[in-house]
């Protein structure tokens, strides 16, 4: 599958088999993560892969995403991070995150894996669940499996001309 392919395949899964993804899946997975780009090359991003019963039920509760109880693994994307920002005055760590997030859910998809990028958590739960520092930013929680149902329909998505402009702010792209 080339990358345009696992773009346009990409969705956010909510319904999973209750079938683990396999170890060498999950390093390729990885292995594109790690190759992000990143501020400085700073590489700041660290996630905790929980595939634990008895810890994805707590990290799923602190998500409150009914769907998280019965997916095989839930990735916490956190940052190791100075706080540094950058020079357009935005944090990098939460920028660098999205980023080797995207690149996860791309590898996933390609590989036939679903994903499911959160960002409406408690951080706190998920914290003292699983044992990170009060210096670490939880980012996201991303639900890793394979989806139950192939058939979920894809959202909407606007028109190239409605997103893309070219020379300045409204001006039109042709």
């Amino acid at each position: 599958m080339n990358i345009f392919e696992a773009i346009a395949k990409r969705r956010s899964v909510r319904s999973y088999l209750d079938k683990p993804v396999e170890r060498e899946k999950i390093e390729s997975i990885f292995n594109a993560v790690r190759l992000a780009p990143s501020a400085r090359n700073a590489q700041e991003w660290r996630f905790i892969l929980v595939t634990d019963a008895r810890l994805r039920a707590m990290v799923a509760e602190a998500g409150g995403q009914p769907f998280l109880r019965v997916c095989p693994a839930i990735v916490v994307a956190c940052a190791e991070t100075d706080g540094r920002v950058m020079r357009c005055g935005e944090t990098a760590y939460p920028i660098d995150l999205a980023i080797a997030i995207d690149h996860l859910t791309l590898a996933a998809a390609a590989m036939g894996v679903g994903t499911c990028w959160i960002g409406s958590f408690e951080p706190e739960p998920v914290r003292e669940a699983l044992g990170i520092p009060a210096s670490v930013p939880i980012v996201g929680l991303i639900a890793l499996g394979y989806p139950a149902d192939d058939s979920e329909p894809g959202k909407h998505r606007l028109r190239l001309d409605e997103i893309l402009m070219e020379n300045g702010w409204k001006e039109p792209w042709r």
